[in-house]
Order: C-alpha cells, then sequence, then structure tokens
C-alpha cells in the first residue's frame, strides 16, 4: 500500500521551532512534486510549500524566510522547517506528493495525501 506517514507536530510556544517529517512508503516508481498544506480551523486547506524533485521550492507569502522545505530523495521523505512560529501558523498541516506508481504493467500517476499533523503555537 503506498501512503505517507507525517510526524513532528505539537504544540509550541510563539518564536519557537518545530520539524514535520513525511515519508512516502509502498512500491513507488518515481515521486515526484511534494509539499506541505495546511487547514486552520475555519478556513479553506493552503498551500505552505512545495519542492519539486529537481528541488526547486516554492511557498506561500506568509511564511517566506521563516519555513524551509527540504527533500531527501533516497528516504522518499520531505521535511518542513517551521522557525519563527506564529499563532496563525496553527493548522493542522498535511503532506501532499505526487508519484508514480506500477499498477498493471504499466506506470499510474497518483496523489498522496498524509493523515495530518496538527501544530499550535500559543501566543
Amino acid at each position: 500500500q503506498v501512503q505517507l506517514v507525517e510526524s513532528g507536530g505539537g504544540l509550541v510556544q510563539a518564536g519557537g521551532s518545530l520539524r514535520l517529517s513525511c515519508a512516502a512508503s509502498g512500491r513507488i516508481f518515481r515521486l515526484n512534486d511534494m509539499g506541505w498544506y495546511r487547514q486552520a480551523p475555519g478556513k479553506q486547506r493552503e498551500l505552505v510549500a512545495a519542492i519539486t524533485s529537481g528541488g526547486n521550492t516554492n511557498y506561500t507569502d506568509s511564511v517566506k524566510g521563516r519555513f524551509t522545505i527540504s527533500r531527501d530523495n533516497a528516504k522518499t521523505t520531505v521535511y518542513l522547517q517551521m522557525n519563527s512560529l506564529k499563532p496563525e501558523d496553527t493548522a493542522v498541516y498535511y503532506c501532499n506528493a505526487q508519484v508514480m506508481i506500477p499498477r498493471n504493467f504499466r506506470y499510474e500517476s497518483l496523489e498522496l495525501w498524509g493523515q495530518g499533523t496538527l501544530v499550535t503555537v500559543s501566543s
């Protein structure tokens, strides 16, 4: 079974740091773009940061200079280092990955989501 498993959420005071990890497992032929989304209570899910297979990154404006996305292709893992956290960063964070998997003698594209990990920043 192909899946994403997240870890690293928790409670932190404003100004603190957390590091989220997301590991892909299962029969994956290729791991393409990966990213982190978040959803705060009463709000829509938004893209926080994304990284291509070649290492190009993209961030939403509100986290630029504070968050860093990275990936370890050998470990099929993506990370989100979050520094200088603010109360408005409080949300459930979801990992996302675009993968190609072998199926029926072909390769199929598949979008995966993690189960979500809660980040709470207290003021």
